[in-house]
């Protein structure tokens, strides 16, 4: 049994020494075995390395750390199956293989790269959204999001053009070809980019925010949303009007929220009846109780007798309320308006209409009978 077992182990020898494709069997085993030995590195860094930087890199204050480690994992695993792969090609000498070999580590090479740059833009995206938080809270995701996702294609185009030009392809006559394709494209979709640049312009001038009651010769209404390619807008008759950005950037824009406060201008008309002394009591009495109105700004208050009109005697009223919402402005303005109602009638005054008397000096003898 023995001479038996030892004759099949010396057959089994004896046939290692067999070719395939003009390489030894024992090659091929030992390039396999490499790459054995290189996937079990790659799992006892996971297990043991990576997994103890961990638990240092969680004890620190900064996130920096953990973050890089974590963009670093995933590449650095596959950068040891490379260098495995580097070895077991090497120890393989086929006539034609050789050079195959060498493309495929390039590939693997600049892929890992470009793999490691591409999460890194993914992992670091919070600074994005820092640096868009300046454009308001509304505004910052839709901003990142553009930006993350231009930053991930420009890896991506930049990666697949390299491992292009490492296999021989002529990369710059495909860019050429991209460039006609994409004056094509440019050409179909102006209207697109146009919209775009105007999401720029509104994100960084920042003539309105969500929520703010805007006026264009477009649209009136309360800006809802503030999109990459059109604003939305809420009408006063509750309907939701979409307009592109490149024309409402290219619009003048009354901003009605940020006013400081709000302006009430009036004329309030007295009969001729009204004498000297009343007039200015009325007079007296409205600016006082404009000076002491809560919801009266009081920096510009103008109450005068400044016109005698047709029929009546015209009151120029100029000033303004401290709110700017325009339900709360009209609950002022009510109450203002009551106010003067009240000062006139304690003054004995009357508010004046339009009216005419005709004064006839005689009538003919005729009508008087």
């Amino acid at each position: 049994m023995e001479n038996f077992n030892l004759d099949k182990l010396m057959a089994f020898v004896g046939k290692l020494d067999y070719t395939l494709w003009g390489v030894r069997i024992t090659d091929i085993f030992i390039a396999i075995f490499i790459l054995i030995f290189a996937y079990f590195l790659k799992v006892q860094l996971s297990n043991l390395v990576i997994k103890n930087l961990k638990l240092i890199t969680s004890k620190t204050k900064s996130q920096t750390d953990d973050k890089f480690l974590k963009i670093i994992e995933p590449p650095l695993q596959l950068s040891i199956l490379i260098v495995g792969f580097y070895f077991a090609a090497n120890w393989i000498d086929i006539k034609g293989f050789n050079q195959i070999a060498l493309s495929i580590q390039r590939t693997l090479i600049v892929f890992t790269l470009f793999w490691a740059l591409y999460r890194t833009v993914n992992e670091f995206a919070y600074i994005f959204k820092k640096f868009s938080a300046k454009f308001g809270k509304e505004l910052s995701d839709d901003i990142a999001n553009f930006i993350v996702k231009f930053l991930k294609v420009v890896v991506i185009a930049l990666g697949a053009m390299t491992i292009l030009d490492g296999w021989g392809i002529n990369v710059s006559a495909f860019v050429a070809s991209l460039g006609l394709v994409g004056m094509a494209f440019a050409l179909a979709a102006k209207d697109t980019a146009a919209n775009l640049f105007g999401s720029l312009v509104i994100f960084t001038d920042r003539p309105f925010r969500q929520g703010d009651w805007v006026q264009t010769p477009e649209v009136e209404g309360v800006i809802e949303t503030i999109g990459i390619r059109s604003t939305r807008v809420r009408t006063f008759a509750q309907a939701l009007v979409s307009v592109p950005n490149a024309v409402i950037a290219n619009s003048p824009i009354t901003n009605w929220s940020l006013m400081g406060k709000r302006r009430i201008k009036m004329r309030l008309g007295l009969t001729y009846s009204t004498n000297t002394e009343q007039l200015e009591a009325v007079l007296k009495d409205i600016r006082e109780m404009l000076k002491n109105h809560p919801d009266i700004h009081p920096d510009v208050i103008m109450v005068y007798f400044d016109e005698f009109q047709d029929s009546s005697l015209s009151l120029f009223c100029y000033f303004f309320t401290k709110t700017t919402i325009w339900s709360q402005y009209l609950k002022v303005r009510e109450d203002v308006n009551l106010r003067i109602m009240k000062i006139v009638e304690n003054n004995g005054c009357s508010f004046a209409f339009p009216s005419q008397s005709i004064y006839v000096e005689s009538l003919p003898k005729e009508q008087l009978i």
